[in-house]
């Protein structure tokens, strides 16, 4: 007879992410390549095995098949356990039908069978689309030792972004009085993370709830945490303090992995005592030709380097050609820059081929806008390629001399 947990994290990573533009088409937010080696979901997974979470349910929906792939049986983050370790939790046939997630309340929803079966005290949700480091395992302590019905991780933000989040208005006890989604005129900036830990019992009660009611949008922030509230359950803020960014733009991603760069990175994944788990086996040591010029520059194994790299992200198995120059810009893994291409404030996913003499993403304003090239996209010789543009499909070569 297995023992009850005492907590299991339950991980939203269905959101399609549209935002991203290009690198979500083929591959669901939390499974886009962060930081060279990464994805955005390394994050989150790595949090709970460091904080002594080993029981995960992985809430999948859209475009799963990499992400699936990707996690399978959780071994890089220590979670390939007997009983617990990580699952994944698609959409599934019941008996009175399939249906997909309609909203982050009814994700868990339907997945309250999975949670049943560890029997936990109280249920951790995630979302899988930030970065940061954070020990859930305190927050849980707090959880408990204020007797909360519902604790919600929060983040200070200027005063004048709150009106861009949730935003809760404590007591000097950090008991939350009040909720209000992005208030036009914020009485507060303690902005809602979008991690909560319930008692799972409170939880089961007001998802069933919420379940029944035809009006609902099946929504913790809009539907869950005000219902809980209105009641008068005990629901207390958890102040959080340390690096987080919600990576679902373009600009914002850009953002975090030029975070990671410089002589006093802004976030810090070289700890070794928060280590950051992925699943990247097997790749060769990384080669820089003597001509090469790195400058301020994050490059990951098996990378090839025969030209210029300047302030980016290099991904594994990238190569970049002779006379090529990558600036401001980051590359996800196994993508060819050809000789002589200069790519500018970009993102560009992984195999891609970009050939010869090709401009990508050049500014022409101080509002820079970043160009994204999405999966699998190959770029002919001397094509031009404008700041800001999200290019999905093939782009033939121009047919210009050099």
């Amino acid at each position: 007879m297995y023992s009850q947990k005492k907590c299991v994290a339950m991980l939203l990573a269905g959101g399609q992410g549209s935002r991203l533009k290009a690198l979500t088409t083929k591959v669901a937010k939390p499974a886009v390549s962060f930081g060279a080696k990464y994805r955005i979901i390394d994050f989150t997974l790595s949090n709970c095995v460091n904080s002594d979470i080993d029981t995960v349910g992985v809430l999948t929906q859209y475009q799963p098949l990499v992400l699936n792939e990707y996690i399978g049986n959780g071994q890089p983050w220590d979670l390939d356990r007997t009983f617990g370790g990580v699952h994944i939790l698609p959409p599934y046939q019941a008996k009175s039908g399939s249906e997909w997630y309609k909203g982050t309340a009814n994700a868990i929803y339907q997945n309250l069978g999975f949670i049943e079966n560890y029997d936990p005290e109280h249920v951790l949700i995630l979302s899988g689309d930030h970065i940061y480091k954070m020990d859930y395992n305190m927050m849980l302590n707090e959880h408990i030792r204020t007797n909360a019905d519902c604790t919600i991780a929060v983040l200070e933000v200027p005063l004048t972004e709150a009106s861009r989040f949730g935003i809760m208005n404590t007591d000097e006890n950090n008991r939350i009085i009040e909720f209000e989604e992005k208030p036009k005129y914020p009485k507060s900036n303690l902005a809602s993370m979008g991690i909560y830990i319930f008692k799972k019992d409170k939880l089961f009660k007001y998802l069933k709830e919420d379940a029944e009611d035809l009006n609902s949008q099946n929504d913790f922030g809009k539907n869950i945490i005000p219902t809980m509230l209105s009641s008068g359950e005990k629901m207390i803020a958890y102040p959080f303090k340390g690096y987080w960014k919600d990576v679902g733009t373009i600009k914002s991603l850009w953002e975090a992995n030029q975070d990671l760069i410089g002589e006093d990175p802004a976030f810090d994944i070289y700890n070794p005592f928060w280590k950051i788990h992925s699943r990247n086996v097997g790749i060769e040591p990384q080669y820089i030709a003597k001509d090469a010029i790195l400058t301020n520059s994050l490059v990951t194994d098996g990378a090839k380097i025969y030209g210029t790299i300047i302030n980016s992200i290099i991904g594994s198995n990238v190569i970049v050609k002779k006379g090529a120059i990558v600036k401001d810009s980051v590359i996800f893994s196994n993508t060819v820059i050809g000789e002589n291409s200069v790519i500018e404030y970009s993102i560009i996913d992984e195999k891609v081929t970009i050939g010869k003499n090709v401009k990508i993403g050049k500014p022409k304003t101080d509002d820079v806008e970043i160009a994204v090239v999405g999966r699998g996209v190959t770029i002919g010789d001397n094509v031009v390629i404008d700041q800001g543009a999200n290019i999905e499909e093939d782009i033939q070569n121009e047919g210009k001399e050099e």
